[in-house]
């Protein structure tokens, strides 16, 4: 079993940044592809983020290219997500993710273990 521990999240004002952070035990999950997704009230859980177990492949959600950053310490066995440039769509619940092979998913589906999630408000 894998146990994961998002931190990080809060309130902040459209432009600021914030970093969370994916704590994993249980396991090594240094083999595991990991992800972060998203979900708002009233909305579909999506993709945000994902990364490939060396680090070699990532992926992005149309919505935060260009302004998210997916990362890894599989020292720490810690998943981290950088989001700058933060809008007020970008609030919701941030959900970390752990697959069962190296390489990233795209679908909710893809991934089998589940954080609880952070909550992250973005107010105009």
């Amino acid at each position: 079993q894998v146990q994961l521990v998002e931190s990080g999240g809060g309130s902040v004002q459209a432009g600021d940044s914030l970093k969370l952070s994916c704590a994993a035990s249980g396991r090594t999950v240094s083999s595991y592809a990991m992800g972060w997704f998203r979900q708002a009230p009233g909305k579909e859980r999506e993709v945000v983020a994902s990364i490939s177990s060396n680090s070699g492949l990532t992926y992005y959600g149309d919505a935060v290219k260009g302004r998210f950053t997916i990362s890894r310490d599989n020292a720490k066995n810690t998943v981290y997500l950088q989001m700058n440039s933060l809008k007020p769509e970008d609030t919701a619940v941030y959900y970390c993710a752990a697959r069962l092979v190296g390489v990233p998913g795209k679908s909710r589906a893809a991934y089998d273990y589940w954080g609880q999630g952070t909550q992250v408000t973005v107010s105009s």
